[in-house]
């Protein structure tokens, strides 16, 4: 197969692909919202994953993401989709059962072994993950796309939704963020080769043993970091919750040379609609730097979990993660509702 750089068939890829949010929430708006007794997390609670209920002892968490390359390797794009979806089992505290592939693909125009080379990299993380790869569905399309559709499990008094934070808590995000900016700063050829490879290295990472640490520690409340970013889905998780997240920015771990990439005006499109969606209900503090303030609104691609989790195991809980080989950092506290569901200060 000859070697082709994916990252040429987009202008914007991975999760900085998805739909606007303020668009997604006008469109959202007037369609039903089913329930059900046995549905515990459906769509109007805009939480990572639904969840139903099939027994005292079992629930079903039903999740999909797909996207346009987030890389120009296409084994490294399959590890990254695939990790991306999987990702939301685990941000509700579960266990990966198994997975369906779907694939848009140019096979006229593209090597059809680079398809061959994504969905090897697929299974390979599906598998690392616990899950079985089951089949999937395939369409020709102009850009290659990929990712997963996932089912896990997870019992239905162990959920750990968006809706759990209580003010006292402590935040805790697992990875550090601008995958965003560095892929971006990658296609105008800014990016240095090593942080490039952090980045991609970062995003092939399961948030699984983030997942059994959070039901180890009884942690409530937690979402993953993806597209909307950690200000959008802290914004999120600050609503569900009826709290706010007080978060900050000198704190939250970043990738090295996303500061750099971001200063010499490295700054993706997503960044700035994240920042139109959230701007009314979130405050930052005027001490925070132009460049580190954008960089909470980065969007993130198979990011880390924020949690949220009582003071008291808080110590505890992150040098278990630590110990595991997570890493983690304590960026913040959840408050009483203010006038901002999000503070950055």
């Amino acid at each position: 197969m000859e070697k082709f750089d994916l990252l040429s068939t987009v202008e914007q890829g991975g999760c900085s692909a998805k739909m606007p949010p303020q668009q997604l929430d006008e469109l959202l708006k007037g369609l039903t919202s089913e329930t059900h007794p046995d549905l515990l997390i459906g769509a109007q609670m805009h939480d990572d994953a639904s969840v139903w209920r099939v027994s005292d002892d079992v629930a079903i968490i039903q999740t999909t993401d797909f996207f346009p390359p987030i890389c120009s390797d296409p084994y490294e794009f399959g590890q990254i989709a695939a990790a991306n979806a999987l990702s939301d089992i685990f941000a509700m505290g579960g266990e990966a059962l198994s997975a369906l592939n779907i694939v848009m693909f140019p096979s006229a125009k593209l090597d059809i072994g680079i398809l061959r080379s994504i969905l090897e990299g697929g299974a390979q993380k599906t598998k690392e993950a616990g899950a079985v790869l089951t089949g999937g569905h395939t369409i020709e399309g102009d850009v290659p796309t990929y990712g997963l559709a996932v089912t896990g499990k997870v019992h239905p008094n162990k959920i750990i939704s968006n809706a759990g934070a209580t003010a006292g808590d402590v935040l805790i995000l697992t990875k550090a963020i601008g995958t965003g900016t560095i892929v971006a700063g990658q296609k105008l050829g800014e990016a240095a080769t090593n942080d490039y490879m952090v980045a991609l290295n970062t995003m092939k990472i399961l948030n699984r043993v983030a997942a059994e640490v959070m039901q180890e520690y009884g942690v409530k409340s937690c979402t993953d970091v993806t597209g909307f970013s950690l200000a959008g889905h802290g914004y999120e998780m600050a609503k569900a919750s009826g709290c706010s997240l007080v978060i900050n920015p000198t704190k939250v771990p970043l990738l090295s040379g996303a500061y750099e990439l971001t200063d010499l005006g490295c700054i993706p499109g997503a960044s700035f609609r994240n920042y139109s969606y959230v701007k009314e209900q979130i405050r930052v503090s005027d001490s925070i730097d132009y460049n580190l303030k954008m960089l909470m609104f980065d969007a993130q691609t198979s990011g880390g979990i924020l949690m949220s989790a009582k003071k008291e195991v808080a110590t505890n809980l992150l040098s278990t993660l630590k110990q595991q080989g997570v890493s983690a950092s304590i960026v913040g506290e959840v408050v009483e509702k203010q006038n901002s569901w999000v503070l950055f200060e």
